[in-house]
């Protein structure tokens, strides 16, 4: 089972600090904001993560690469810590497919068909941390008990942040559960069909990657994962987890970039 990272956006609302450095290694506390996300997949039931990147953005590839020459430079030197975080980054799991173009969410996933193949898979958007690493295993135990059937993850957002994300309609199962209906990718608020957004984090069955290939561009021209969602719908059910907001942070603005590096800095100092 594999975790799919889709890296190879533009990074455009952070624009000029993302024109020589990707988003996603933008730093957050301590680490940059990818390595997160890569730890998170691997502590899930994925053997391997997988990240959708663009030929232009080495610097993640490199991040993740061993530097024996580093390592043996720092142990050299007496900082065996920092040698130690060096060594641990460049051995984790981790392989890349590329995006040679950036046509939407849904075209980024499906680049990643051949290494997903006929089982399921996780995607973990980039800009969404999860620093416990509890999110996947509770929505895992979700599909467990609804016959492996698709879930992710939604949040309730207010009304002016509706038309960011995805939203969910269906209808309550548990106190935490949903039952998805149809989704709908920004909507309007007044075409929203509830407030429950969809937060970053899919455990997918493989029909969706087959949908993939058939989606037509759609919001903003770009092939939408939402549309395929949707598409599978009619075929299987889905469920969504409804997550506490403290679960996650969005750093995909450089407003809630700034809150999470200040709520993730407070808790790492015990404040």
């Amino acid at each position: 089972m594999k975790a799919l990272i889709p890296a190879a956006g533009l990074g455009t609302r952070f624009l000029p600090a993302t024109k020589a450095q990707p988003k996603e290694m933008l730093l957050v506390v301590d680490r940059p904001a990818i390595q997160y996300v890569v730890e998170e997949g691997l502590a899930s039931a994925a053997d391997e993560v997988v990240i959708i990147n663009s030929h232009e953005k080495k610097a993640i590839e490199e991040h993740f690469s061993p530097n024996p020459e580093l390592v043996a430079l720092l142990r050299e030197r007496g900082k065996g810590a920092y040698a130690d975080m060096v060594e641990y980054v460049g051995n984790l799991n981790v392989s890349y497919v590329y995006q040679e173009e950036a046509l939407g969410l849904g075209h980024a996933v499906r680049c990643a068909a051949e290494k997903t193949g006929d089982e399921p898979f996780y995607v973990l958007l980039g800009d969404v941390l999860v620093p416990n690493n509890k999110m996947l295993p509770a929505m895992q135990a979700v599909s467990d008990a609804h016959g492996g059937a698709s879930v992710i993850a939604v949040m309730p957002v207010p009304d002016e942040e509706v038309g960011r994300f995805g939203v969910i309609a269906g209808e309550a199962v548990a106190d935490d559960v949903w039952k998805v209906e149809s989704l709908v990718e920004k909507p309007a608020l007044a075409d929203a069909p509830s407030n429950l957004a969809v937060f970053g984090r899919y455990l997918l069955s493989p029909r969706v990657m087959e949908l993939l290939a058939d989606v037509e561009p759609g919001v903003g021209g770009e092939i939408q994962l939402t549309d395929a969602l949707d598409a599978v719908l009619k075929e299987e059910e889905m469920y969504a987890l409804i997550i506490d907001p403290a679960d996650g942070f969005d750093t995909g603005t450089v407003e809630s970039w700034l809150e999470t590096n200040n709520i993730l800095w407070k808790q790492k100092q015990g404040r």
